[in-house]
Formats: C-alpha cells, sequence, structure tokens
C-alpha cells in the first residue's frame, strides 16, 4: 500500500542564504572619537547665584614679564631699568676684561663685543649682524640693518626687531677699536666685524657660555646683570643729560668717563 505523502521537511538554507540581523548602533554608547569645535556642546549656564564672583577692583594687578627687567630683590623690593646699567665707563670696561680673562685661551673678542653692544646700545644678536659695509667711517654712524637669531637650523641672520633699519652715532671712544676691526677683516665689505674664536655668528647664549657670565658678574657684585642689560647700559646714558663720573682707574687705557651722544637710539 502506497504510503501517502509525509510532513513536508523545510529546506535548510545555505551560509548565504541565511537572514542575519541587522547591525545596529547601541544608543547609550558614546563615540569614540572627539567632535569638532564646532560641534561641542555649549555648557550649560550657571544658575542664579552660582556665577563666579566679579573681580575686586581695588586688587593689584599682577605685575607682567615685560616690565622692562624689574629684578625682584630682598624684601620684596624691585629695581627699575636705570639701575641695572652699568655705573660709568670703567665698569663697563672693567666687566669686559674680566669676561675675557675668564673665556678659553681668552679670546678679546668677547671684550669687543661687550664694549660695543654697551656703548650702541644693541642687542647681541645685532652686534653679531654687523658688518664692515654697514659702518660709515666719515661720519661714524653705524646702519642697523640685520640680527642674528636662533632657528631650527642653527643661527641664522634677518631683520632687526622693528623690521626697519636704523642709524646709530659711534663715540669717540670705540671709534679707534671699529678702525682696527675694519683694518682685520680686510677689503671684504661683507665681513662680519665680530665673530666666535672660531669665526661663527655670535649669540647671548654663546656669550654667556664662552665667557661664564654668571659667575663673573657675581664676582663682581652685578648677579643681576644680564647680557641685555648691556643694552639698557647704553640706553641709560644716552638719555642721562648729565652722566656720572667716576674716579676709579680702569684696566686700560681708554678714557675714564662715560661716553656721551649726541643721539639716542631707537
Amino acid at each position: 500500500m502506497p504510503c501517502g505523502p509525509g510532513p513536508r521537511a523545510l529546506p535548510r538554507p545555505d551560509d548565504h542564504q541565511r537572514r542575519r540581523r541587522p547591525h545596529r548602533p547601541r544608543l547609550d554608547r558614546r563615540p569614540t572619537q572627539p567632535l569638532h569645535r564646532q560641534e561641542q556642546p555649549r555648557r550649560p549656564r550657571p544658575r542664579h547665584g552660582t556665577s563666579r564672583p566679579r573681580r575686586d577692583p581695588h586688587r593689584q594687578p599682577r605685575p607682567s614679564h615685560r616690565l622692562a627687567a624689574r629684578v625682584q630683590t630682598g624684601r620684596g623690593r624691585t629695581r627699575q631699568p636705570p639701575a641695572l646699567a652699568l655705573r660709568d665707563w670703567p665698569t663697563l670696561l672693567r666687566l669686559a676684561q674680566a669676561l675675557t680673562d675668564r673665556s678659553h685661551d681668552h679670546y678679546r673678542g668677547w671684550r669687543e663685543v661687550v664694549v660695543f653692544a654697551a656703548a650702541t646700545a644693541a642687542r647681541i644678536g645685532e652686534v653679531s649682524g654687523v658688518r664692515a659695509c654697514d659702518i660709515d667711517t666719515e661720519n661714524w654712524i653705524w646702519t642697523v640693518r640685520r640680527q642674528t637669531t636662533p632657528a631650527p637650523g642653527g643661527l641664522t641672520d634677518k631683520n632687526t626687531k622693528g623690521k626697519r633699519a636704523r642709524q646709530v652715532p659711534l663715540i669717540e671712544e670705540i671709534r679707534p677699536m671699529i678702525a682696527e676691526r675694519i683694518l682685520a677683516v680686510g677689503p671684504n665689505p661683507d665681513a662680519r666685524l665680530f665673530t666666535g674664536p672660531r669665526g661663527g655668528r655670535i649669540s647671548t647664549a654663546v656669550l654667556r657660555d664662552a665667557t661664564h657670565w654668571d659667575k663673573v658678574v657675581t664676582s663682581l657684585g652685578h648677579e643681576h646683570l644680564r647680557r641685555h642689560d648691556l643694552r639698557h647700559t647704553g640706553l641709560t646714558w644716552f638719555a642721562d643729560t648729565s652722566p656720572p663720573t667716576s674716579s676709579a682707574k680702569s684696566p686700560d687705557t681708554a678714557p675714564s668717563s662715560p661716553p656721551s651722544a649726541t643721539s639716542t637710539p631707537t
């Protein structure tokens, strides 16, 4: 007797025919990637009574680091930039000679750099950028056109800080030194007048390390003196109508009176 049709067996689908559950992201998870600044949610405004208190108008403002070299001394006292300047010309020469004596091989160029920077109220980078063509020996005017600054590849020359050239008068006390330097570099107009012992560029860090600046100025009683204070010294001497004189003897044969000029460098 033929058997009737039994229960129909459902066909088993293959793997590629199986229905998979669609992927649905969970809403309780936060995105792992940070949002852009424009998509950042705004902070809720503080409720009444929880906002920041207003600044006290009678509170003393915090001194800025750009205040020109206000050095903190004992008992909360401060000294203004004129107090950071060297007292007179013999003091400058004494400092320059002490730095030279402390340097390796007693390199004379460090003394010339220090004296020239103070006598012209120039930055150390501008002194490093002086070339023979920048000096007018007839009128004794120095045209400042460039300065040496640190760069990723080392020291390099660029425009001055004011992005323009300026003229600085050269006082009589440093004219013989400048004339000697021009003769030493030869006829090349692009030769540098002031270089390191190996003929390289000069920076404030190079001058500090080569001359042991911190130890020398501390031994001379100028523990707060920095390289940029040489510029303060020149500006103070230029601005003072009656510079202080001193009877102290200089270690060199330079005059014992501070320099004077007819115009002030900018």
